[in-house]
């Protein structure tokens, strides 16, 4: 029995969808925590390609049932899109293998109403960078007590705006957190799947330029109702560079060939929106801050392989503020949005490493990089992947 939560350590975009993907084949449920369909996660399995919004990754696998948290927000008619794009590609969506917690807030037409005239209202410079989809109005519903939860569907009156919706959601809605303690209780194995991740944390991340609740391990417990002396392992995911979308500082973002070569090489585009992700190197404090605040066990390296054909490559590894060296990441805002990152280089390997299957078939160049990675932020690397589709994944035991 092994409780496991994938966390994102970056800004989001880093490649949880994937890693969700190879370990709920060994999982029994899968549970998404937080957040709702500002984030997606795409899987490649062979020739197809899915991207999702809502339901867990787990989905994909018919005997691994997919629980929807009571810390995510939903909108109903995105949740049944997704759902009836699943069954139209041959994908299992039963009540049996997708449950939806009772306690999850729901998206109303005004949540995405007042999220798209916020934005508006904001002047340039103080823009957040919202998809509008309402999520963030949802959240303030919550906090301010006047919300509505997903058990409004299992009434016999609700509002006029969710009743299209009652009769094909109702079988799906369960009390989540009974669910998940008892299924702990015989001993199956959960994983917790987060969107977005650290530094999207509307406490550990860049705020304001966060999105609304808590992609840290911690809301993996709030949004789960899995207490966390039941965590076993916090894995956290990472790109071999770094990436983010809509506004806030970055300190590694690149303007010039290699950015626009990280952006094409890595597809560096939303699941979501479609939106150009702006492209760096490898920030090490930013990583470092985020096995901090998540207690991180595992650490699993994506898109190794988009560094291939580069000669040389850069590691951030503390920042120059003002005049004064400085090797963790600031809390204050003024201060981050000032920092300019101070660079270890490496060579680069410049060899394909998407066929590789083993750590031993990587390039000597590429180990060191790996090794360094390892070494700055202090966490063991587990797993290394080479490419999108399941198989290009180097797990290695240490």
């Amino acid at each position: 029995m092994t409780v496991r939560i994938v966390v994102g350590t970056q800004w989001g975009d880093e490649g949880k969808g994937k890693i969700t993907d190879l370990l709920a084949a060994q999982t029994d449920i899968v549970v998404r925590y937080q957040g709702g369909n500002n984030a997606g996660h795409t899987v490649i399995v062979g020739q197809e390609v899915f991207k999702l919004h809502l339901i867990p990754s787990g989905i994909l696998f018919p005997d691994t049932v997919c629980v929807i948290g009571n810390g995510v927000v939903i909108d109903p008619q995105v949740l049944l899109e997704e759902m009836d794009m699943l069954r139209g590609r041959g994908i299992k969506v039963t009540p049996d293998n997708l449950k939806i917690s009772s306690a999850a807030h729901i998206i109303l037409a005004q949540h995405k109403a007042r999220d798209l005239q916020q934005e508006a209202d904001r002047a340039d410079g103080q823009k957040i960078g919202t998809t509008g989809r309402g999520i963030g109005p949802t959240y303030v519903a919550k906090i301010d007590r006047s919300g509505v939860r997903m058990e409004m569907f299992l009434r016999r009156d609700i509002p006029a705006e969710l009743a299209a919706f009652q009769a094909k959601l109702t079988p799906y809605i369960i009390d989540s957190v009974q669910y998940l303690n008892e299924a702990l209780a015989q001993h199956k194995n959960i994983l917790l799947e987060g969107a977005q991740g650290t530094m999207l944390d509307v406490d550990h991340g860049t705020y304001p330029f966060v999105t609304s609740s808590n992609p840290t391990a911690g809301g993996a417990c709030t949004g789960s109702g899995l207490g966390p002396t039941k965590i076993d392992e916090v894995w956290g995911v990472v790109k071999a560079y770094s990436t983010r979308v809509g506004e806030g500082p970055f300190p590694t973002e690149l303007f010039d060939k290699d950015g626009e070569y990280l952006r094409a090489a890595g597809a560096e585009f939303g699941t979501t929106t479609g939106r150009a992700r702006r492209c760096g190197w490898f920030d090490a404090l930013v990583v470092k801050h985020a096995a901090r605040v998540n207690g991180l066990t595992d650490l699993v390296i994506t898109k190794l392989d988009v560094l291939d054909k580069l000669p040389a490559l850069k590691i951030c590894t503390a920042y120059d503020i003002d005049g004064r060296t400085v090797g963790d990441l600031p809390t204050d805002l003024e201060l981050f949005t000032r920092a300019k990152p101070v660079y270890t280089e490496l060579s680069g390997w410049q060899k394909d490493t998407t066929q590789c299957r083993s750590f031993s078939e990587l390039p000597s160049e590429a180990l060191k990089y790996i090794a360094k990675l390892q070494e700055l932020v202090g966490v063991k690397i587990t797993l290394v992947s080479t490419g999108p589709d399941r198989a290009q994944a180097i797990r290695r035991d240490i």
